[in-house]
């Protein structure tokens, strides 16, 4: 957990970097809210990481892929990680809105549910009254918080989801229940030698069909999946126990050692060995 405030600096009311990823499923790692000037215009930027902006006043333009939307108080829109967007307030009546940079295993499956993608990124409520100026204020102001901060995140997420005039309506047996069937299965048995091909049996689906969906849904295929959720365990073993790199290597479903080591540098650039090493120095260990 990292916490680096930035309140009132520059053009921005409000920001921090949180870097809050204590839950699996949502991760909070950037807050901010901002009082835009007229025509105050941001990008054409895309980010590693999805961000949510939710309008608090006023309005603007949003162009995504060639395509312009009108973003108004009230409503919120969604830019997907590694997705190119330009945003501008308007002249007349200047937008104030806050972000929130997001990740987690949950968040292709939320955005699903709400209807929201990189092709309808305008987040519009059925509803009149909206919690979100005060879930968000309730993160600014708690932000040292990490618990608290990450439950109110899944209170803005709920409301996205329940909310949204694009929401889809359970279904038994959609693609998505799949998914999200997958994703549990990893999530419980991530670390044993877990094989996609027992993952399409413990489903019941076609190995093939099951990794296209999968991708489809995440953008990620099972098996990158797979590995970057052993990769976060195994980061989070080698930053806060003092187990063995052997050993938790074996705790996050890698017998061998030097393929643990590879796919660790694969994610995060070094070796568990230089990370840990790292760790300690920072402690004075």
């Amino acid at each position: 957990m990292r916490v680096q405030t930035t309140a009132s600096v520059g053009r921005f009311d409000d920001h921090a970097f949180l870097d809050y990823d204590w839950s699996d499923d949502l991760s909070l790692y950037e807050i901010g809210n901002f009082n835009c000037p007229p025509l105050y215009s941001y990008g054409p930027v895309a980010r590693p990481r999805d961000i949510f902006h939710f309008v608090l006043s006023g309005k603007g333009k949003l162009y995504i892929k060639n395509r312009e939307y009108t973003v108004e108080a009230g409503q919120g829109f969604l830019i997907p990680h590694e997705v190119k967007a330009l945003y501008t307030a308007d002249r007349n009546d200047p937008w104030s809105y806050f972000w929130l940079h997001i990740g987690g295993a949950r968040l292709a499956e939320i955005w699903t549910k709400a209807g929201l993608s990189e092709d309808n990124p305008v987040f519009v409520s059925d509803v009149d009254s909206s919690p979100m100026p005060e879930l968000y204020r309730d993160i600014s102001e708690k932000r040292e918080r990490e618990l608290y901060c990450i439950s109110k995140l899944f209170e803005i997420m709920d409301h996205v989801t329940s909310t949204s005039v694009n929401r889809q309506l359970s279904r038994p047996n959609t693609q998505l229940d799949f998914v999200q069937r997958i994703i549990h299965i990893i999530q419980i048995k991530y670390s044993e030698p877990l094989q996609v091909t027992q993952i399409a049996e413990l489903c019941g689906l076609n190995r093939s069909y099951m990794s296209r969906i999968f991708k489809d849904a995440t953008g990620s295929s099972i098996q990158e999946y797979l590995m970057d959720y052993r990769m976060k365990k195994a980061n989070r073993l080698l930053k806060e126990t003092d187990e063995s790199v052997q050993t938790i290597s074996n705790l996050v479903g890698y017998k061998d050692i030097f393929t643990f080591s590879k796919a660790y540098k694969k994610v995060f650039g070094n070796s568990p060995s230089i990370y840990r090493a790292e760790q300690k120095n920072r402690k004075g260990v």
